[in-house]
C-alpha cells in the first residue's frame, strides 16, 4: 500500500503487526499477516518437523524441572496440568526481583527475556472495555514478575545444568526472596 498520509501509514503499519506502534505496546486490534510465498515454501518444509520440535521442547522442560528439583528449586517450573500437553513456546518463571535476577543472570552470559510485559486490560486495543490499573491485581503482579529462560528445541542438558545453577546462586545469595511458580 502506498500513501502520502503520514497518520494513516502509521495506522496500517500498526495494523499489520498486531495494533501495536511498539513492541507489546497494543493501541488497536490488529493483524499478523507478513507470511509471503518464500515464507510459506520454507515454513511448509518446517512444518515436517514440528512434533518432533515439540517433543524436544518438552524434553528439555522435564530436565529443567528434575533439575529445579535436583537443586531444591522444585516450586520454580510452570505449573502444567495433568490433562495438558504444554509445547514450551516459552519457559517462564517467576521473579519478584525481576531486574536483578535478570542481570544476574547476564553476568553469566544466560538470556533471558519478558514476553507480554502490559497485561491485556492495559493495552489501548482495550481500554474501550472500561478496565484499569489495579482491576486485575494478580495478572498485574504476575506480569511484573514473570521472565523467560531459554527454551528450544536444541536446548541442551549441559547448558540447562549452567543455567539452573546461576538461578540456584542468585536465589542463595540472598537477593532473591522467592522464585515462584510460573
Amino acid at each position: 500500500m502506498t500513501t502520502d498520509d503520514a497518520e494513516l501509514a502509521r495506522k496500517i503499519r500498526m495494523l499489520r503487526d498486531h495494533g501495536q506502534a511498539r513492541k507489546y505496546y497494543h493501541e488497536m486490534e490488529g493483524y499478523n499477516g507478513r507470511l509471503d510465498a518464500i515464507q510459506a515454501g520454507i515454513l511448509s518444509v518446517k512444518l515436517k518437523r514440528l512434533a518432533e520440535w515439540n517433543a524436544e521442547r518438552r524434553e528439555a522442560a522435564a530436565r529443567y524441572r528434575q533439575l529445579f528439583d535436583e537443586a531444591g528449586l522444585g516450586e520454580l517450573p510452570p505449573y502444567e496440568p495433568e490433562w495438558a500437553k504444554a509445547v514450551y513456546h516459552l519457559y517462564v518463571i517467576r521473579a519478584p526481583e525481576r531486574e536483578a535476577f535478570m542481570r544476574s543472570l547476564a553476568e553469566a552470559n544466560i538470556g533471558t527475556a519478558i514476553h507480554y510485559p502490559v497485561p491485556l486490560h492495559l493495552q489501548a486495543a482495550y481500554r474501550g472495555l472500561g478496565y484499569g490499573l489495579g482491576d486485575f491485581p494478580v495478572t498485574e503482579r504476575v506480569t511484573a514478575e514473570i521472565v523467560s529462560l531459554p527454551m528450544f528445541p536444541q536446548l541442551m542438558q549441559e547448558q540447562q545444568t549452567r543455567i539452573v545453577q546461576a538461578v540456584h546462586s542468585f536465589r542463595s545469595a540472598g537477593a532473591l526472596a522467592a522464585v515462584a511458580i510460573g
